[in-house]
């Protein structure tokens, strides 16, 4: 786990769920979203406290949340910009190795997250 802490480039924790949040687990997917989600989108979003990368998320890299642990396999164009300016990033769970949304990070199929108020979020 020290190489974890050294590597670290980004942590928050989940703030908020909105209603609907959980229903994106239907389509392998979730979305966080900073505390300024607009209220049309809130209710689909897991809001996290906005904090700034360390590095660009990249390929190969880890996303934790809570104790699952997901290699990234792709990253879209607009996720390292979205993430540090609105908290803002949609995690797919399918393993493509093509990032077809510019705003979503996609990850190894490990299952879907169990999350709750409080739950952090690190990618190293």
């Amino acid at each position: 786990m020290m190489d974890a802490v050294k590597n670290l480039i980004y942590n928050t924790k989940i703030v908020d769920i909105g209603s609907e949040a959980q229903d994106f687990k239907s389509v392998n997917m979730l979305i966080f979203f900073g505390n300024e989600a607009p209220d049309a989108l809130r209710s689909s979003c897991f809001i996290i406290d906005v904090k700034p990368l360390k590095q660009d998320i990249e390929v190969g890299q880890t996303l934790k949340i809570g104790d699952t642990e997901y290699k990234i396999t792709a990253v879209g164009n607009e996720v390292n910009r979205n993430l540090n300016n609105l908290g803002h990033m949609a995690v797919k769970f399918t393993g493509e190795t093509e990032a077809g949304m510019p705003g979503s990070i996609y990850v190894e199929d490990n299952g879907f997250p169990q999350i709750e108020k409080g739950t952090e979020v690190a990618i190293y």
